[in-house]
């Protein structure tokens, strides 16, 4: 993994130089909405550091993205509730884009993961208004801590006709030290590869990085046979921040958040021209 001061240079040298792929997205969709670093810094001033909160609260900031209420819905499975928005594409192919909303019983989980709550609303700010071929699902999972409860009953839930339908899943896990990395010890080869493809294109700092024996919510759809992928974006620090008092929305660096945005953005807006078996 990057060093904190390499990794700062790195992005406020090339943030200006970070675009969207051209696509037919892109081109037929001038006005697309792309979120700042300062607005994305700006969701880490109130951070809910009890689990009890999180729920209504990703509510609240689907909400301030543009999302009606009746546009969200709460998927529950026995203990266990997903917050969910589709956005319909012309045709039934799918992309899931996730990240899990719950935290350890320590520290206020900025970083693990209110950063990738964030990241998955503004996402939603983004993509709501622009044409897509693939159908879009937006999922907050819960009880990701307490053994991916959340994205395991998803999973569960596609019947095996279905699976085909669902083309890749991005998961966003931890971000906020560094620029944007893949877990591959979370995620399906190719995409991994794409992602670092996407990131090159967008000339973006990108690595490949492992985080120990962790695992995230990414693994409920490769042990689905459906491709999957780990965006984080964590430093060789991460073990004295993760899962302890110290992950609070002073350790957030937003530059950090605001690059696993563009690079998912990226990623999403490019797969929408791929096949499935692209990815799989």
């Amino acid at each position: 993994m990057q060093t904190p001061t390499r990794f700062l240079l790195l992005l406020f040298c090339l943030l200006s130089l970070v675009f969207i792929p051209q696509s037919r997205a892109g081109a037929k969709n001038p006005g697309l909405t792309v979120s700042t670093p300062d607005q994305i810094g700006d969701e880490f001033k109130a951070v809910p550091c009890d689990n009890k909160e999180r729920l209504a609260a990703i509510q609240s900031l689907f909400e301030r993205s543009g999302a009606l209420a009746t546009d969200i819905r709460i998927d529950k499975y026995q203990d266990v509730e997903n917050v969910v928005i589709s956005k319909q594409g012309t045709s039934p192919q799918k992309i899931i884009i996730g990240a899990h909303y719950d935290k350890v019983a320590d520290g206020c989980g900025a970083l693990d993961n209110w950063t990738g709550v964030v990241t998955l609303a503004h996402l939603y700010r983004t993509l709501k208004d622009i044409q897509l071929k693939k159908t879009l699902v937006f999922v907050a999972f819960g009880k990701e801590e307490k053994g991916m409860l959340g994205s395991r009953a998803m999973t569960k839930a596609i019947k095996k006709e279905q699976a085909g339908e669902y083309c890749a899943m991005i998961n966003i896990d931890s971000l906020g030290l560094a620029a944007p990395q893949v877990a591959d010890n979370m995620s399906s080869k190719k995409l991994g590869e794409f992602a670092a493809d996407v990131a090159k294109q967008m000339k973006m700092p990108f690595a490949h990085a492992s985080i120990g024996a962790a695992d995230s919510d990414s693994t409920s759809f490769v042990e689905k046979k459906i491709a999957a992928v780990t965006i984080h974006g964590m430093t060789n620090e991460w073990p004295t921040i993760l899962h302890s008092r110290n992950d609070q929305a002073s350790k957030v660096n937003p530059t950090s958040v605001y690059l696993g945005y563009r690079l998912v953005l990226g990623m999403v807006i490019t797969m929408d021209d791929s096949s499935c078996g692209a990815f799989s």
